[in-house]
């Protein structure tokens, strides 16, 4: 097959990898708007180079020309997480997911069951259905499922194996394997402080959007009353901003809000 060729048959991979990470942004998307700390943290995508899949069927005695319908691999999602609770919750959202366009093919839980070199990560392959070429298409997607520390440690392995040519050295190894211990320990402790994280990520998401609305209504007091009284606002704002006070904040706000005669 040309390369031409295998630009055109990898299209729908592209298509599903798209629409995938539009899908799970999505998600995150709305529990951030519905003041909920979002499981997800960043999502990528990827669809195998063309020397790879090659690479690949060979490595596993597939015909070339069949290996699109086969390796279940060719388009990936990988979804980073903050914790590993919350590698569950995206878990459970994709299960919720099975009957409408995520059907599950099978389950791998390198976490509770890490891989020998250490490696940690929640793979899932689901089908998922895209309309190309005026058809229903279904493509295999793996999805992995990793916190920030466990991506770390895989993107550092990656390259090593990459060096190394897929023979990392043995003391090299076992460096790994004590590195991917500490990192899953992190992890552990992480999980137990979350509660205090994520209550300080919301006070700062709070502290955030209080400020950007004072600063849209010291705006208006500018277009509807003019350049003295935003200028004297601005001034007062500035010197609660400094201090960091959230109610003060809010009644400034409110203050604003009634001069404005929003509230």
């Amino acid at each position: 097959m040309e390369v031409k060729d295998w630009e055109k048959a990898l299209l729908p991979f592209h298509q599903a990898v798209n629409e995938l990470v539009v899908k799970f942004n999505g998600m995150k998307r709305n529990f951030t708007t519905l003041e909920m700390a979002p499981p997800i943290e960043q999502v990528e995508g990827r669809v195998k180079r063309i020397s790879s899949i090659i690479e690949k069927a060979n490595r596993r005695n597939i015909p070339v020309d069949k290996s699109l319908d086969i390796l279940e691999d060719i388009a990936g999602i990988r979804i980073i997480c903050r914790f590993v609770d919350d590698i569950e919750t995206v878990v459970d959202l994709i299960h919720k997911r099975r009957d409408i366009d995520m059907k599950i093919l099978l389950e791998e839980d390198y976490i509770k069951n890490s891989k020998s070199s250490g490696y940690r990560s929640y793979h899932m392959t689901i089908n998922y259905p895209i309309i190309f070429n005026g058809q229903v298409k279904d493509i295999k997607v793996e999805i992995q499922i990793r916190t920030m520390a466990m991506n770390f440690w895989a993107t550092i392995e990656h390259s090593l194996k990459y060096k190394f040519d897929g023979k990392i050295p043995e003391n090299l190894q076992e460096r790994l394997k004590t590195c991917a211990e500490a990192a899953y320990n992190l992890d552990l402790e992480m999980d137990k402080i979350k509660d205090e994280i994520k209550e300080s990520q919301r006070y700062i998401n709070e502290k955030e959007s209080i400020v950007n609305k004072i600063i849209e209504n010291i705006h208006t007091v500018y277009i509807k009353i003019g350049a003295e009284q935003m200028n004297e606002y601005n001034y007062q704002f500035m010197k609660l901003y400094q201090e960091g006070n959230m109610g003060k904040l809010y009644e400034f706000n409110l203050e604003l809000e009634r001069l404005l005669g929003i509230s």
